[in-house]
């Protein structure tokens, strides 16, 4: 299996978790001489059955994101990690240019006038640069996920 498509499985089997938590909490509770229309106990084994498959899915998706390198000879782990930082400071700096974009609630001249403090053009072409860094380094993880095999469980 490759690195990508454990990726996809990790996600359908977090639906499908949600979907149990959903379905639990609408049978848990029923009306005084009423029956659930399914039975918690059956629903919370699968749930508990689910989260197992998922934590060793991930065991196995951690530790091939630990030893893969990509293409340009970055190991996975790393990439990820600059993402996430990457990604961070993305909404911060888009978070502050978003708070200048505030509405003026003046009704007259002796009203408070609100200002922006900060460049809001070069507050723009970062987040625009963070945007491209952000693309490319999900293209080489897209690209690198594709190649790469997931560790098989140890024994």
């Amino acid at each position: 299996m490759k690195l990508a498509e454990a990726l996809l499985l990790r996600a359908e089997m977090q639906n499908k978790l949600a979907s149990l938590r959903e379905r639990l909490t609408n049978n848990v509770v029923v009306q005084s001489g009423e029956k659930p229309h399914e039975k918690p106990d059956d629903l919370l084994r699968s749930a508990a059955g689910l989260i197992a498959d998922r934590a060793a899915l991930v065991q196995r998706i951690n530790r091939t994101n630990q030893d893969a390198t990509a293409a340009d000879g970055r190991p996975v782990a790393r990439l990820l990690a600059d993402r996430d930082a990457i990604a961070a400071k993305h909404a911060l700096v888009r978070s502050a240019i978003e708070a200048t974009r505030k509405e003026p609630d003046r009704y007259s001249l002796s009203e408070i006038k609100w200002k922006s403090v900060i460049d809001v053009k070069a507050m723009q072409k970062q987040l625009d640069d963070l945007s491209a860094n952000l693309r490319q380094i999900n293209a080489i993880l897209q690209q690198t996920n594709w190649q790469i095999d997931l560790i098989e469980e140890q024994p």
